[in-house]
């Protein structure tokens, strides 16, 4: 293969979370829906806004020697709903129509993991299963997956390797694409016949618990991390998946997946010693929340340290509507002071904003606009005297944490200005996005270390962004309500594994 080896590149992310509206054609063309060479590059080049495992994958690629990269089509959306049925048809149908014919030497997968669709449960193992069945048994596929996925047998079947993100807040992107470019690498040389082991246990928790710095799930992973380090000449990878709750599917809960190099029985072996692991701290698997009524008294403190507050039951990042007012509200009733709150979705307040003009006052009807059945229950309306006091365009780059280094294109953003200077500051945006990066607040010069409190529409990522001000002791999860509360017992979820802990408390797993 004196030019390289021919790999087709593509792939469909989506974090479905099962009580939010569908995710429809418009929604993933706001953010990736593209293909053949303005795939390849925008991926090459210098920030992308694609997915950042993707671009390290092919950066990779073209770094270690020639190669012939087949872009076939690579489709992305905010967390939202179910994918509509005809979106999952079209993307199935243009994959189907590149890759048929195509002679291939390897194929590169970059997926979440936890999407559902309106028609299936596990559309990730469908579109697996599909494309193995189009490429024959004997290509490669490698697939990236986040590690909130909701893992498949039918997933582990179809791929050869599949390579796990290993950090939440997540920030090992560009080495987990990195990895999966590289292994794919030795197993076209025949340095490796991978075989995958999977086991899952009943064990189904909310992402709160799914941090990787501390707490049970970071242990279960940093224990498979060593076991691979010890058994390096026979472990290609091993990566444990906290699965996505909100996704409701008979695929929840938490996934060893251990990738041997040749031997299966080595894989098996290694993956049930993993999940034994974790299953010895499931009690663990269980974080308790601030009320906002104690939110706001601390908020109200003046002889403490900056604190940052995560508005839990509204993340953006996991398919929430980013307009719920409970706890902005409660702050705003109470006259706190120093607060900076980030970021509101509210395209139709940022146009009013900048029809106002900066230096303006005007009162601001947050949710003036109403009808998503999904969102309304949470997202009650508040209006409030505010002062213009910043407005832009936000095409930024991210500059710390799960966003560093990628554009992203928010819309029309104001700052808004509530009680006057050292009120509180509240941005809006007109992008549905988790406010998981400074650059929310820095794009309008605020000063992160200047805020007392400091509140983000963001479940885990936050926790990198903001980590140079607020030390672990100072981050806070307020109890809020929204489409994703982590109070398991609030939601009707009737498609997740029974008995799972801790939904059921007595769960049993015979190892």
């Amino acid at each position: 293969m004196t030019q390289g080896p021919r790999v087709a590149l593509l792939g469909m992310i989506l974090e479905s979370n099962r009580y939010a509206r569908p995710a429809t054609l418009a929604d993933f063309e706001s953010l990736t829906w593209s293909r053949g060479p303005a795939l390849l590059d925008e991926a090459r080049s210098a920030a992308p806004s694609l997915a950042t495992e993707f671009a390290a994958f092919v950066r990779a690629m073209d770094a270690t020697g020639p190669w012939q990269p087949v872009p076939v089509m690579l489709a992305a959306c905010h967390p939202l709903g179910p994918v509509e049925r005809g979106v999952y048809d079209a993307y199935l149908a243009e994959v189907e129509a590149r890759l048929a014919g195509a002679q291939l030497d390897a194929v590169y997968l970059c997926h979440h993991g936890a999407m559902v669709a309106e028609h299936l449960d596990d559309p990730d193992g469908a579109l697996a299963t599909a494309v193995r069945g189009l490429v024959g048994p004997d290509v490669p596929i490698v697939q990236t997956l986040d590690l909130h996925a909701n893992l498949s047998d039918e997933m582990c079947a179809a791929a050869d390797l599949i390579v796990g993100y290993r950090t939440n807040p997540h920030v090992d992107m560009i080495e987990r694409g990195e990895e999966a470019a590289f292994s794919l690498r030795r197993i076209l040389a025949g340095q490796a016949r991978p075989q995958i082991a999977h086991v899952k246990l009943p064990l189904a928790p909310a992402s709160v618990t799914l941090l990787t710095a501390d707490g049970p799930y970071g242990d279960m992973i940093d224990y498979g991390q060593r076991r691979q380090a010890e058994m390096a000449s026979e472990i290609l990878n091993v990566s444990v998946f906290g699965n996505f709750i909100f996704s409701d599917v008979p695929q929840n809960g938490i996934s060893v997946v251990v990738t041997a190099r040749e031997d299966r029985a080595v894989a098996e072996a290694l993956a049930r010693e993993i999940a034994a692991f974790g299953w010895t701290m499931r009690e663990r698997f269980v974080r308790a929340l601030m009320p906002v009524a104690d939110a706001v008294s601390l908020a109200l403190d003046q002889d403490r340290a900056p604190v940052i507050f995560s508005d839990s039951g509204d993340n953006p990042g996991g398919g929430g509507s980013g307009r719920t007012t409970e706890l902005f509200a409660a702050l705003v009733a109470s006259n706190v002071r120093g607060a900076y709150v980030g970021s509101f979705y509210d395209p139709l307040l940022a146009e009013e904003a900048h029809a106002v003009g900066e230096g303006g006052r005007f009162a601001a009807r947050f949710n003036r606009e109403r009808g998503n059945a999904a969102w309304e229950q949470w997202d009650a309306p508040l209006e409030v005297e505010v002062e213009v006091t910043g407005l832009r365009e936000g095409d930024v780059t991210g500059r710390l944490g799960i966003m560093a280094g990628r554009r992203l294109h928010l819309g029309k953003c104001a700052r808004l200005t509530i009680g006057g200077p050292g009120g509180i500051e509240v941005i809006v945006i007109s992008d549905r996005s988790q406010t998981a990066d400074p650059v929310f607040f820095e794009m309008f010069g605020l000063d992160i270390a200047a805020a007392d409190t400091v509140v983000v529409k963001s479940r885990g990522h936050f926790r990198a962004g903001f980590a140079p001000w607020f030390a672990p002791e100072h981050v806070h999860e307020v109890d809020t309500g929204g489409l994703t509360s982590p109070v398991l017992d609030r939601w009707p979820l009737t498609k997740v594994p029974r008995p799972s802990f801790p939904l059921d408390r007595d769960a049993a797993w015979g190892g």
